[in-house]
């Protein structure tokens, strides 16, 4: 039996089972259907004890996205955008699928360059200019006499 797999990037791939899902009644107007319906969706994903992310991913993500995940490590996210829970649910995995893999993305390391001579020698030039321009605005002796 195959699981359905929700693909994050090329090394994460997270079962559908990982991720739980609790609905509740959207706020906001919408009359007889918002109160009777529950269309808002919260998914939570348990990031301190999934299987699918090896000890680094986990860092990575607790670290990045700490505002979206609670004491015990678990992430939650809601949606409540559309008056449908189906629409809500598939929202909010496509955000979880976004916010997961920008937490996983390496940013490359920096390589420090040297400013070519070109360079300088234009902050320089605009380092005189603006000199001159101050200088022009100075009150000399004459100028109170």
């Amino acid at each position: 039996m195959t699981e359905e797999k929700l693909v994050v990037n090329e090394q994460v791939h997270i079962p559908l089972s990982e991720l739980s899902f609790r609905f509740a009644r959207s706020s906001g107007p919408g009359g007889q259907h918002v109160n009777r319906t529950a269309t808002r969706v919260e998914l939570l994903f348990d990031v301190q004890h999934s299987p699918s992310l090896n000890e680094q991913q986990r860092e990575l993500i607790l670290r990045r996205l700490s505002g979206y995940i609670d004491q015990e490590g678990v992430l939650h996210l809601f949606s409540q955008s559309t008056r449908s829970q189906y629409q809500n649910r598939e929202d909010v995995i496509a955000r979880f699928r976004a916010l997961m893999n920008q937490g996983l993305r390496v940013t490359p390391k920096r390589v420090p360059t040297k400013p070519s001579r070109a360079a300088k020698e234009k902050r320089l030039h605009a380092k005189r200019a603006r000199s001159q321009t101050k200088q022009q605005r100075r009150v000399t002796r004459e100028d109170w006499e």
